[in-house]
């Protein structure tokens, strides 16, 4: 996903075989469906959504594992896992407002593959791949080939972090951290570890839930020995997204004393309904998954067809706190560029 550019279409009859679901992390990552059409069809899809796949593919390119397509509905155009992640022509509609940089990061990027915006913390982008290409992503449009630093050149991005005792609090993020392989990762956090005011390392990922099997055991070993206090937060938008394999994954986590937390964006479609949104807490705490954002849409350029306008926001949280204890009451928020935090509505 570095350069977010389209691929070829395959020909007929050269579709890859599925994969099983417990494949390697590795294997699936590198054998997800990058073919709008591939993806319609192993869905059942009628033929009429295949030239609005493609024309959005262009924009930014369809990657679904095998994992994740495994608990989409076939044949259902409206299901909520599948309207994350299938291109629509809507996306190449033009609409004021959104644009390629929706959180103004290249202002705030001193270094390769570092955004300091907040006071206190700092976000890594440790890797530019993703295992899902969800189409609402505020970074679809991130220019990930400037942000790829070689070992040479976290050590001087890492110089930041060395120099400014007031940042406690590091954050993985991409693209998606645990994209990158466990040597790579390990080496990075031991670094971080070394810098003596730092307190925290904060991963934000999807790979647990698209692609259950990367919490392996290599994974877990760098995360048991840093004395880093250990924060994951997830990326979930609808209940359906937690299976059995999602929930085991997450209680290793848990064991390997790892907090977990899970920030959603409220979506045209996908999670804009009270029963919806409720249900999504509710699995989340039976996986171990505390709620801690609803974010409203950021206006990235092509994803305009997912807004939800905020006095439905608030009506909608509104309802969700007359059915949901507090503990399980996702706080709705707007990140707005220059301010000093995630604001509130």
């Amino acid at each position: 996903m570095i350069t977010r550019s389209s691929v070829p279409l395959q020909r007929p009859g050269r579709e890859p075989r599925p994969l099983p679901i417990q494949a390697r992390w590795q294997t699936q990552l590198a054998r997800a469906i990058r073919d709008p059409r591939e993806l319609c069809r192993r869905l059942g899809l009628d033929e009429a959504w295949w030239p609005g796949a493609e024309r959005g593919h262009a924009l930014f390119e369809v990657r679904v594992p095998e994992a994740y397509l495994a608990r989409i509905r076939p044949g259902d155009p409206a299901d909520p896992l599948l309207r994350q992640v299938l291109p629509l022509a809507e996306e190449a509609v033009p609409m004021a407002g959104y644009v390629a940089d929706p959180l103004a990061e290249a202002e705030h990027a001193p270094a390769p593959g570092l955004i300091h915006k907040y006071a206190g913390r700092v976000l890594l982008i440790a890797s530019p791949a993703c295992a899902v290409n969800c189409r609402y992503c505020f970074r679809r449009h991130f220019p990930y080939e400037e942000n790829a630093p070689s070992r040479a050149q976290w050590e001087t991005t890492l110089d930041h972090l060395r120099c400014d005792a007031t940042i406690h609090e590091a954050i993985l993020s991409g693209g998606d951290p645990l994209a990158a392989s466990d040597r790579q990762l390990a080496w990075l956090v031991e670094r971080l570890a070394a810098i003596p005011h730092l307190k925290r390392l904060r991963i934000h990922t999807r790979l647990p839930v698209v692609i259950p099997e990367r919490i392996d055991d290599a994974l877990l070993g760098w995360l048991t020995t840093t004395h880093l206090q250990k924060v994951m937060v997830l990326h979930i938008n609808h209940a359906n997204e937690i299976d059995e394999a999602v929930i085991a994954a997450c209680r290793k986590l848990s064991a390997a004393g790892v907090t977990l937390l899970n920030q959603s964006v409220l979506l045209r479609g996908v999670n804009d309904s009270i029963g919806a949104l409720a249900a999504l807490s509710e699995r989340l705490f039976e996986a171990g998954i505390l709620p801690y954002y609803l974010h409203v849409l950021d206006p990235v350029a092509g994803a305009a067809h997912f807004d939800v306008a905020d006095d439905e926001a608030r009506e909608l949280v509104a309802g969700l706190r007359e059915v949901l204890p507090g503990f399980l009451m996702p706080r709705l928020v707007r990140e707005i560029p220059g301010e000093a935090s995630k604001t509130p509505l």
